[in-house]
């Protein structure tokens, strides 16, 4: 099972970027699902975090700006409009899975390989 992220890139403060994570491999669907960042020098923080139930959180810093959600059984998309500069970091996908075969049940928790986003002032 792995995860790739997509979507980063270079953007002008006041910009938006659209950031996905697909998961790839034997899985029947993603549960929780999670986005962090990490700036240089700086611990990974949790940006935003999705249940398998649907229950959303945010970090204060986010709030009002970005959106995760989820369209499939394996895509999870983090939506940031009004970037700031101190958005600046690289952002990983975080994601538990299961896997039902016949009588058994298999999780597992992955990380994407994170993907670089720069905003300019």
């Amino acid at each position: 099972v792995q995860l790739q992220a997509s979507g980063g890139g270079l953007v002008q403060a006041g910009g938006s970027l659209r950031l996905s994570c697909v998961v790839s491999g034997t899985i029947s669907r993603v549960t929780d699902a999670s986005w962090y960042r990490q700036a240089p020098g700086k611990q990974r923080e949790l940006v935003a975090g999705i249940t398998n139930g649907g229950d959303i959180k945010y970090a204060d810093s986010v709030k009002g700006r970005f959106t995760i959600s989820r369209d499939s059984a394996r895509t999870v998309y983090l939506q940031m409009n009004s970037l700031k500069p101190e958005d600046t970091a690289v952002y990983y996908c975080n994601a538990d899975w299961l896997l039902i075969d016949g009588g058994s049940t298999v999780v597992g928790k992955e990380w994407g390989q994170g993907t670089q986003v720069t905003v300019s002032s």
